[in-house]
Protein backbone atom coordinates (compact mmCIF):
# COMPACT_ATOMS: atom_id res chain seq x y z
CA UNK A 1 0.00 0.00 0.00
CA UNK A 2 3.18 2.33 -0.50
CA UNK A 3 1.74 5.76 -1.02
CA UNK A 4 -1.73 4.90 0.01
CA UNK A 5 -3.63 6.91 2.61
CA UNK A 6 -5.83 4.77 4.37
CA UNK A 7 -7.92 7.77 5.56
CA UNK A 8 -8.82 8.54 1.87
CA UNK A 9 -10.95 5.83 1.01
CA UNK A 10 -13.69 7.51 3.99
CA UNK A 11 -16.76 8.48 2.12
CA UNK A 12 -19.82 10.86 3.56
CA UNK A 13 -18.09 12.71 5.28
CA UNK A 14 -19.91 14.35 8.59
CA UNK A 15 -19.35 18.20 8.10
CA UNK A 16 -17.13 18.74 11.21
CA UNK A 17 -18.67 22.06 12.19
CA UNK A 18 -21.91 20.04 13.06
CA UNK A 19 -21.72 20.01 17.11
CA UNK A 20 -21.39 16.44 18.41
CA UNK A 21 -24.38 16.83 20.47
CA UNK A 22 -26.86 18.05 18.14
CA UNK A 23 -26.68 14.38 16.60
CA UNK A 24 -28.75 11.24 17.09
CA UNK A 25 -26.28 8.05 17.38
CA UNK A 26 -26.30 4.26 17.66
CA UNK A 27 -25.92 4.16 21.10
CA UNK A 28 -23.01 1.82 21.22
CA UNK A 29 -20.94 4.81 19.99
CA UNK A 30 -20.89 6.41 24.03
CA UNK A 31 -18.51 9.11 24.57
CA UNK A 32 -15.26 8.43 23.63
CA UNK A 33 -13.98 10.95 20.59
CA UNK A 34 -12.07 8.09 18.74
CA UNK A 35 -15.27 5.57 18.52
CA UNK A 36 -17.12 8.40 17.60
CA UNK A 37 -15.14 9.73 14.73
CA UNK A 38 -14.97 5.95 14.06
CA UNK A 39 -18.72 6.23 14.07
CA UNK A 40 -19.54 9.58 12.35
CA UNK A 41 -16.52 8.84 9.07
CA UNK A 42 -16.37 4.81 8.94
CA UNK A 43 -18.56 1.87 10.35
CA UNK A 44 -21.14 1.15 7.25
CA UNK A 45 -19.64 3.07 4.57
CA UNK A 46 -19.07 0.34 1.48
CA UNK A 47 -15.22 -0.26 0.95
CA UNK A 48 -14.03 -1.33 -2.28
CA UNK A 49 -10.01 -1.19 -1.69
CA UNK A 50 -8.35 -4.42 -1.57
CA UNK A 51 -5.96 -3.28 1.09
CA UNK A 52 -8.40 -1.88 3.00
CA UNK A 53 -10.81 -4.73 3.24
CA UNK A 54 -7.73 -6.93 4.51
CA UNK A 55 -7.27 -4.68 7.13
CA UNK A 56 -10.55 -4.40 8.14
CA UNK A 57 -11.09 -8.41 8.33
CA UNK A 58 -7.32 -8.66 10.05
CA UNK A 59 -8.30 -6.38 12.94
CA UNK A 60 -12.00 -7.44 13.15
CA UNK A 61 -9.58 -10.95 14.23
CA UNK A 62 -7.25 -9.36 16.11
CA UNK A 63 -10.29 -8.33 18.19
CA UNK A 64 -11.38 -11.59 18.95
CA UNK A 65 -11.62 -11.45 22.57
CA UNK A 66 -10.89 -7.80 23.25
CA UNK A 67 -13.33 -4.48 22.30
CA UNK A 68 -12.59 -3.00 19.13
CA UNK A 69 -12.18 0.58 21.00
CA UNK A 70 -9.29 -1.25 21.99
CA UNK A 71 -8.30 -1.89 18.52
CA UNK A 72 -9.08 1.21 17.31
CA UNK A 73 -6.40 2.63 19.88
CA UNK A 74 -4.45 0.51 18.09
CA UNK A 75 -4.77 0.88 14.44
CA UNK A 76 -1.97 3.24 14.07
CA UNK A 77 0.63 0.90 15.59
CA UNK A 78 -0.99 -1.86 13.92
CA UNK A 79 -0.53 -0.29 10.67
CA UNK A 80 3.57 0.63 11.13
CA UNK A 81 3.60 -3.08 12.40
CA UNK A 82 2.60 -4.53 9.24
CA UNK A 83 3.84 -2.22 6.49
CA UNK A 84 0.04 -0.84 6.48
CA UNK A 85 -1.36 -4.01 6.05
CA UNK A 86 0.24 -4.52 2.12
CA UNK A 87 -0.74 -8.48 2.25
CA UNK A 88 2.54 -8.79 -0.30
CA UNK A 89 4.94 -7.96 2.36
CA UNK A 90 3.27 -9.76 5.15
CA UNK A 91 2.48 -12.92 2.83
CA UNK A 92 6.37 -13.06 3.41
CA UNK A 93 7.05 -12.46 7.04
CA UNK A 94 9.57 -15.27 8.62
CA UNK A 95 11.19 -15.62 12.12
CA UNK A 96 12.37 -12.62 12.22
CA UNK A 97 9.25 -10.60 11.53
CA UNK A 98 6.99 -12.34 13.95
CA UNK A 99 9.75 -11.95 16.78
CA UNK A 100 9.87 -8.71 15.68
CA UNK A 101 5.77 -8.51 15.95
CA UNK A 102 5.61 -10.35 19.43
CA UNK A 103 7.88 -7.82 21.03
CA UNK A 104 5.77 -4.17 19.77
CA UNK A 105 3.89 -3.61 22.91
CA UNK A 106 1.83 -1.30 20.67
CA UNK A 107 0.06 -4.10 19.58
CA UNK A 108 -1.97 -7.43 20.15
CA UNK A 109 0.72 -9.82 20.92
CA UNK A 110 -1.01 -12.96 20.49
CA UNK A 111 1.33 -15.31 18.65
CA UNK A 112 -2.15 -17.21 16.81
CA UNK A 113 -3.40 -14.04 15.64
CA UNK A 114 0.26 -12.70 14.41
CA UNK A 115 0.61 -15.71 12.54
CA UNK A 116 -2.90 -15.97 11.61
CA UNK A 117 -2.43 -12.38 9.60
CA UNK A 118 0.73 -13.46 7.80
CA UNK A 119 -1.72 -16.66 6.48
CA UNK A 120 -3.96 -14.78 5.63
CA UNK A 121 -1.78 -12.24 3.69
CA UNK A 122 -0.97 -15.40 1.65
CA UNK A 123 -4.33 -17.08 1.09
CA UNK A 124 -5.71 -13.14 0.25
CA UNK A 125 -2.99 -13.15 -3.09
CA UNK A 126 -4.51 -15.94 -4.32
CA UNK A 127 -7.89 -14.75 -4.08
CA UNK A 128 -7.02 -11.40 -5.79
CA UNK A 129 -4.97 -14.21 -8.77
CA UNK A 130 -8.42 -16.28 -9.10
CA UNK A 131 -11.22 -13.25 -8.67
CA UNK A 132 -9.37 -10.65 -9.86
CA UNK A 133 -9.77 -8.71 -6.92
CA UNK A 134 -10.11 -9.67 -2.86
CA UNK A 135 -13.15 -7.04 -3.03
CA UNK A 136 -15.19 -9.02 -6.02
CA UNK A 137 -14.57 -11.89 -4.30
CA UNK A 138 -16.06 -10.95 -0.73
CA UNK A 139 -18.79 -9.13 -2.19
CA UNK A 140 -20.22 -12.05 -4.04
CA UNK A 141 -21.61 -12.75 -0.43
CA UNK A 142 -24.25 -9.84 -0.30
CA UNK A 143 -24.51 -10.57 -4.46
CA UNK A 144 -22.75 -7.15 -4.64
CA UNK A 145 -24.76 -4.49 -3.26
CA UNK A 146 -25.36 -3.28 0.66
CA UNK A 147 -27.94 -4.77 2.34
CA UNK A 148 -30.08 -2.05 4.42
CA UNK A 149 -31.10 -3.08 6.99
CA UNK A 150 -33.96 -1.16 9.06
CA UNK A 151 -33.03 -2.37 13.17
CA UNK A 152 -34.97 0.58 15.60
CA UNK A 153 -32.95 -1.05 18.38
CA UNK A 154 -29.21 -2.05 18.68
CA UNK A 155 -30.88 -5.33 20.50
CA UNK A 156 -32.45 -6.38 17.24
CA UNK A 157 -28.98 -6.24 15.00
CA UNK A 158 -27.88 -10.29 14.94
CA UNK A 159 -24.20 -11.29 15.63
CA UNK A 160 -24.32 -13.64 12.75
CA UNK A 161 -26.27 -14.28 9.70
CA UNK A 162 -26.39 -16.40 7.06
CA UNK A 163 -24.40 -14.34 4.68
CA UNK A 164 -21.55 -14.31 7.23
CA UNK A 165 -21.63 -17.95 7.82
CA UNK A 166 -21.83 -18.51 3.95
CA UNK A 167 -18.30 -16.29 4.10
CA UNK A 168 -16.61 -17.93 7.81
CA UNK A 169 -17.08 -21.11 5.62
CA UNK A 170 -15.42 -20.24 2.41
CA UNK A 171 -12.87 -18.72 3.97
CA UNK A 172 -12.23 -21.40 6.32
CA UNK A 173 -11.65 -23.55 3.41
CA UNK A 174 -9.56 -21.44 1.76
CA UNK A 175 -7.27 -21.05 3.98
CA UNK A 176 -7.77 -18.10 5.99
CA UNK A 177 -7.75 -18.23 10.14
CA UNK A 178 -9.83 -16.24 13.00
CA UNK A 179 -13.04 -15.73 10.82
CA UNK A 180 -15.53 -16.79 12.04
CA UNK A 181 -19.11 -15.89 11.85
CA UNK A 182 -18.90 -13.28 14.09
CA UNK A 183 -15.92 -11.65 13.13
CA UNK A 184 -17.41 -12.12 9.24
CA UNK A 185 -20.01 -10.32 10.24
CA UNK A 186 -18.82 -7.62 12.10
CA UNK A 187 -16.35 -7.05 8.92
CA UNK A 188 -19.75 -6.55 7.13
CA UNK A 189 -21.10 -3.87 9.29
CA UNK A 190 -18.00 -2.04 9.17
CA UNK A 191 -17.23 -2.28 5.34
CA UNK A 192 -20.35 -1.63 4.41
CA UNK A 193 -21.63 -4.93 3.12
CA UNK A 194 -24.75 -4.63 5.63
CA UNK A 195 -26.15 -0.66 7.19
CA UNK A 196 -26.52 -1.45 10.63
CA UNK A 197 -27.19 1.98 11.86
CA UNK A 198 -30.72 2.24 13.56
CA UNK A 199 -33.20 3.93 11.80
CA UNK A 200 -32.42 6.81 14.30
CA UNK A 201 -29.27 7.28 13.71
CA UNK A 202 -28.00 10.40 11.56
CA UNK A 203 -25.65 7.99 9.71
CA UNK A 204 -28.21 5.58 8.33
CA UNK A 205 -29.90 8.35 6.12
CA UNK A 206 -26.67 9.39 5.07
CA UNK A 207 -25.35 6.28 4.06
CA UNK A 208 -28.34 4.96 2.55
CA UNK A 209 -28.37 7.82 0.26
CA UNK A 210 -25.04 7.57 -0.39
CA UNK A 211 -25.54 4.16 -1.76
CA UNK A 212 -28.34 5.72 -4.38
CA UNK A 213 -26.10 8.20 -5.37
CA UNK A 214 -23.89 5.61 -5.91
CA UNK A 215 -26.58 3.83 -8.30
CA UNK A 216 -26.01 0.99 -6.14
CA UNK A 217 -29.65 -1.36 -5.81
CA UNK A 218 -30.53 -1.23 -2.87
CA UNK A 219 -31.36 -4.84 -0.72
CA UNK A 220 -33.70 -5.03 2.38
Amino acid sequence: MSGFDPNHYINYNVPMQLKQKEKKRCNWVGIDPLYIEYHDREWGVPVHVDNIIFEFLMLEGMQAGLSWLTILRKRTNFRDAFDNFEPLKISRYGEKEIKRLLNNEGIIRNKLKILAVIQNAKAFLKFQKEFGSFDAYIWQFTRGKPIINSWESIKEIPAHTAESDSMSKDLKKRGFKFVGSTICYAHMQATGMVNDHVIDCFRYKEIVEGVKARHWTLRK
